[in-house]
């Protein structure tokens, strides 16, 4: 089972990471190990040596069929479930690390940073929102029959209060895109994941926290910072 994430997938995340609004030439993909799941809603043990560590809520979807160099046009048919996640990242580790032009793997796929909450099977294939869009305006919240992957808002609460939200209209690179990117250089396994990148507004949790993922209005992630 490979966890596949995507970075910099939001513009405003974007702006709020790097001071500017900019869409990278390709989609950035980084890998999370079997170790770094978190699911059942067990709790997150907070790692004592890893100084900040900032939440980073993402839908995620489910892959569901073997593949390799998959068109995008067929992507869809690779994909059967979507729920939140929570991608946790070690940021000041992180910094140091692209400071010193070092790979940041450890500050992101370190044991239990790969939250997910229940799976939410889709109705139907998903389809592609109409060109031009991708202005946050979402029309539906759930993966109805008519509906798909790339119109679900998001959001994150901690301690009853919502610190992220987001839309998968407004990701920079499309679900069907990523698919596509990935299999190129990956076989697409049954089980494998894909968390589809944060939007603005991650921030450190800390000991205690109560995290909520939801989609739409359907809480599907909860579980306690230890």
């Amino acid at each position: 089972m490979k966890i596949f994430c995507i970075g910099k997938n939001y513009v405003l995340h974007n702006e709020e990471m790097d001071g500017r609004q900019y869409k990278t030439a390709e989609p950035v993909v980084f890998m999370k190990p079997e170790s770094a799941l978190l699911k059942n809603g067990k709790p997150f043990f907070l790692p004592d040596h890893l100084g900040r560590v900032d939440h980073e809520v993402e839908v995620v979807v489910r892959i569901c069929r073997l593949g390799k160099n998959v068109a995008e046009r067929f992507a869809h048919r690779y994909y059967d479930a979507v729920t939140v996640g929570i991608d946790f990242t070690a940021r000041d580790l992180q910094r140091r690390l692209k400071d010193n032009g070092h790979p940041w793997e450890i500050a992101k796929a370190f044991d239990g940073s790969a939250a997910i909450g229940e799976w939410k099977e889709l109705k139907a294939y998903p389809q592609p929102l109409p060109e031009g869009r991708g202005d946050g305006v979402c029309e539906q919240s759930l993966p109805e029959e008519k509906g798909g992957v790339q119109d679900l808002q998001f959001h994150l609460d901690i301690n009853g209060k919502t610190v992220q939200t987001g839309c998968t209209s407004d990701m920079l690179y499309k679900v069907d895109e990523l698919i596509s990117y990935i299999s190129r250089f990956f076989t697409l396994k049954t089980g494998d994941m894909l968390f589809t990148g944060t939007p603005v507004g991650v921030g450190p949790v800390h000991v205690d926290d109560h995290l909520e993922g939801y989609l739409g209005d359907e809480k599907l992630l909860d579980f306690w910072v230890r």
